[in-house]
């Protein structure tokens, strides 16, 4: 018989105490949690509980049986397939689990996703501060919530709010997209006086206003890949305090590495282009372009890491229309790492 195919009631319901509201109306473990069944006290017989699942089988389902004390504080869970090992005489309370997973009630909904992420328990018990169950919350119900929040963050990189469905209205889906495409023109304004400033040069060495766009290419992919990766890893909990400062080490030495091997193939294509168009020193070219893609892949990698993590320092959604900041600071790295070299060197 499987555990989580057994159905029962409670014989004696513990009714949950009101919730607090959180201050910063975060949902917590209590907004999933539906009431506890399946109570019994340790010194109930497998016999005494059994006759009594036999006659509340069909007012509720559960999974395992708690056990709890007198004032309700949860002291272990019974399985199913321990109570059908267990000889009839034997009670509860010695055939029970004592080390248990539990759920705090007040514990936010992406805290609890992440201390339960490796456990796949079909349920899990819910406590107050005084360790008493007051609740049950089904591991797909956690799951398929957090899932929501997860899938949103796609849309939140580039301005488009958690709230905006299919069905929202089209006024309502411009008033919450639209402001945030005027910042993503204005970050275009300062990517656009970058190169207006380099104005002489590009007019002197056409060639360039070529690859600009290969530059701003792959500094953005590698600045993305950075953020989808931060990003994951706040999500699922795996930036621990204090690991920042490696976290952007490791992006930016990423960035390092990938910015050196597609420099190496940018850098052959700008030489054999430069040879085509009859450019004096074409080696030179390729040099530049080879140079810059190494240094602003690697700025682009550290930008995509920090970025997130700023926007968290700073109280705000780390994934809230972060890939326009990341596109900016991109397209700016790159475009100006790469004119700044050629005005130099060619």
């Amino acid at each position: 018989m499987s555990d989580a195919a057994v159905a029962v009631a409670a014989p004696e319901p513990v009714v949950p105490e009101p919730v607090a509201t959180r201050k910063n109306d975060d949902p917590t473990v209590a907004s999933l949690m539906s009431p506890p069944v399946g109570v019994f006290k340790p010194g109930t017989t497998v016999a005494e509980a059994t006759e009594q699942l036999r006659e509340q089988v069909k007012t509720a389902f559960v999974t395992y049986l708690y056990v709890v004390d007198d004032g309700g504080r949860l002291l272990g869970l019974v399985v199913m397939r321990e109570m059908l090992l267990a000889k009839p005489e034997d009670t509860l309370e010695s055939i029970m689990l004592r080390d248990l997973f539990v759920l705090e009630r007040d514990m936010p909904l992406d805290d609890a996703l992440r201390a339960a992420l490796y456990k796949h328990f079909p349920v899990y018990p819910v406590v107050d501060a005084g360790g008493r169950l007051v609740g049950l919350v089904r591991g797909p119900e956690l799951f398929a919530n957090r899932a929501v929040e997860i899938s949103a963050q796609a849309g939140a990189m580039v301005g488009v709010e958690k709230e905006e469905r299919l069905g929202t209205p089209v006024m309502r889906s411009l008033r919450l997209r639209h402001p945030w495409l005027q910042i993503n023109l204005l970050t275009a304004f300062v990517a656009a006086a970058v190169v207006g400033v380099f104005e002489d040069t590009l007019s002197r060495l056409v060639i360039l206003a070529v690859f600009l766009p290969v530059m701003a290419g792959q500094t953005g992919n590698t600045g993305c890949q950075a953020l989808a990766v931060t990003l994951r890893g706040m999500t699922l909990g795996d930036v621990q305090p204090g690991a920042e400062a490696g976290l952007v080490r490791k992006e930016g030495l990423l960035g390092l590495v990938n910015g050196a091997l597609v420099g190496l193939t940018a850098g052959a294509g700008m030489y054999i282009y430069a040879n085509m168009q009859g450019e004096p020193g074409p080696l030179w070219f390729g040099f530049v372009v080879f140079v810059s893609m190494i240094a602003a892949c690697t700025a682009s990698g550290i930008a995509g890491a920090l970025i997130p993590l700023t926007l968290k320092k700073l109280g705000a959604d780390p994934a809230t229309a972060s890939s326009i900041f990341l596109t900016t600071a991109s397209d700016v790295t790159s475009m100006g790492i790469f004119l700044t070299l050629a005005t130099v060197m060619l």
